[in-house]
């Protein structure tokens, strides 16, 4: 059974978790340029000010993932426990079990992973894998605070997913 160790988290209000996914959303489409897949992924500290930011690489090194490692690199897992993790997707369950080992105490996602597997289809460069990232934290020791998805952003957010998988 799972230990609750969420206390300790510092609030973030439905306004600003709206805010920081409107950020990643933005590191999403500036990773395009690049020819990278369009998933953005920020790191927010305990006083709300986003310290880190990371877009998608390939199909082994996703936003969440490497932003997660680059966070236990530079932060104690301690200070990381008061982070937020916010990603324009529901992360994978790579990314959600790398999140769960460098302790990032919340996540806020903007859309489900099945409405990414309804654009992309079969495309081989996104073979999607329907386990919630709930599923994924829950089967841990720690008891991650997990937000999403929100339907308010699911347009604006797969936007820059429209035509990147069949072009």
């Amino acid at each position: 059974m799972a230990a609750d160790v969420t206390g300790g988290l510092p609030p973030m209000s439905r306004e600003e978790m709206v805010a920081h996914l409107r950020v990643a959303g933005e590191v999403a489409v500036s990773v395009i340029a690049h020819g990278h897949h369009p998933f953005g992924a920020v790191l927010v500290g305990p006083d709300g000010q986003i310290l880190m930011r990371q877009g998608n690489i390939n199909s082994v090194k996703h936003a969440e993932t490497e932003l997660a490692r680059r966070a236990a690199e530079a932060y104690s897992p301690e200070f990381l426990w008061g982070c937020t993790l916010v990603s324009t997707g529901e992360p994978c369950a790579m990314c959600a079990g790398t999140m769960y080992w460098a302790n990032i105490g919340r996540l806020v996602y903007g859309y489900e992973e099945t409405a990414l597997l309804a654009m992309t289809g079969a495309d081989p460069e996104n073979p999607t894998m329907h386990l919630p990232a709930r599923r994924v934290l829950a089967a841990g020791q720690k008891v991650i605070d997990v937000h999403g998805p929100f339907p308010e952003l699911e347009e604006e957010l797969l936007a820059p997913h429209r035509g990147f998988w069949q072009g």
